[in-house]
């Protein structure tokens, strides 16, 4: 599966479900599907009649069909019990994937969206779907919908955390329809309706600034992105840069090749970029594969949703003494999880790996310490632009190039 670029694994990092749509599910994914020797899927067996959990739920079927007053729907029954056991695991990245959202799912993965623009998350605290960021120009941008909000409802239905998918899907819809999504902002509620769009996925932005600094600033791993900030970076060194700035900040990850491909850029030959370890303990390391094109210094900065993939390439630039970190510490989402396609077309996302930094260092639940902790202002928090003069990490890193 690995053999070309069509058919190779995945692995995305830190699934904020895109919506639209841009709903990215902003985690860690390997893509796979089960396939024999002649390309046939293997069937996964079933659990039998004698298992004990088997022998649980033929009870409680038998209650239904004696007691229940309503119809019953078999899919929805197979369903509801396939998520429940899967939610049992109490692993927030876990989770059943019917066979009607598989598609959206591998499409989120790839970067190939329709709808209305919104990174979003899952915050833990209050157990509500963040807006991480909206896409620039998109349909939520344009309207106004800023990092931090909490979707309250979509087209009036409520939705909690452990919804984000539910609540994705009903976002997502034909080109040109409308969908209704109602905000809390700190105390206020705001609704908004948005058209849905085609939507340019995750631009790759880049700048000179102070005459010499190259910036350059991208909200996701997506298939490509490590190619266009090649050329970005390629067109900023042709005017003259001496350094560069990679914005990283409300980065909530992607496909983990592309970030690894972007640190190859500015690592030596052979260089260890990253563990991958599994629950057995087996290491697979990934190393840089070519020449550095970037030699420069580089300046990282990063924020509290500086996620995943980004962290992947912030950990092993930082490690191999080839960036400097400037903002805040990053997220802390350090498992990979794969996607498993069954043979009935339904899908299972479960977590299956840990990465480490090339120093071994763990981030799952920790972060990425910054080298030089710089705070912004509450009131730019959740700014998706905020002007050059008044944003402190950035000012901070161009005083330590100049």
């Amino acid at each position: 599966m690995k053999e070309n670029k069509k058919n190779r694994v995945y692995k995305v990092i830190m699934l904020v479900v895109l919506v639209a749509f841009l709903t990215f599910i902003i985690t860690s994914i390997s893509m796979y599907q089960y396939f024999n020797g002649t390309g046939e899927k293997i069937l996964i067996s079933s659990i039998g009649k004698g298992d004990d959990l088997a022998s649980q739920l033929e009870k409680y079927r038998a209650l239904i069909e004696k007691y229940y007053l309503g119809e019953i729907d078999n899919e929805k029954l197979k369903e509801g019990a396939i998520k429940g056991y899967i939610e049992g695991l109490g692993d927030e990245y876990s989770e059943y994937i019917s066979k009607e959202d598989m598609k959206d799912y591998l499409e989120d993965a790839t970067g190939n969206f329709v709808g209305v623009g919104i990174y979003m998350t899952k915050d833990t605290q209050s157990n509500r779907i963040m807006v991480l960021s909206p896409i620039k120009n998109s349909p939520a941008q344009k309207a106004g919908i800023l990092p931090g909000d909490l979707i309250i409802s979509v087209d009036g239905t409520e939705y909690s955390g452990d919804e984000m998918s539910v609540a994705s899907s009903k976002i997502k819809g034909e080109v040109g329809s409308k969908v209704k999504i109602k905000i809390l902002r700190e105390t206020k509620e705001l609704e908004f309706e948005l058209t849905r769009e085609n939507i340019k996925v995750n631009p790759v932005e880049g700048k000179v600034i102070n005459n010499n600094i190259g910036y350059i600033k991208f909200s996701s791993f997506d298939d490509g992105t490590a190619e266009e900030f090649k050329n970005k970076f390629e067109e900023l060194e042709k005017q003259g840069i001496k350094s560069l700035i990679i914005d990283l900040r409300n980065n909530g990850g992607g496909i983990v090749d592309e970030a690894l491909q972007i640190a190859d850029y500015a690592t030596e030959k052979n260089s260890v970029l990253l563990y991958e370890i599994d629950k057995n303990q087996k290491e697979e390391i990934q190393k840089s594969k070519n020449d550095p094109i970037i030699n420069m210094p580089i300046i990282i900065l990063t924020n509290k949703n500086t996620a995943s993939s980004s962290e992947i390439l912030a950990g092993a630039l930082k490690d191999l003494g080839k960036a400097k970190i400037v903002g805040t510490k990053t997220f802390g989402k350090g498992v990979i999880q794969q996607i498993l396609t069954l043979p009935d077309g339904d899908g299972l996302k479960i977590t299956a790996e840990e990465y480490l930094t090339p120093n071994k260092t763990k981030i799952n639940k920790i972060g990425i310490e910054p080298d030089e902790v710089v705070e912004i202002s509450e009131e730019m928090q959740n700014t998706l632009e905020i002007e050059e003069s008044k944003d402190t990490q950035l000012q901070k890193a161009i005083e330590l190039l100049k």
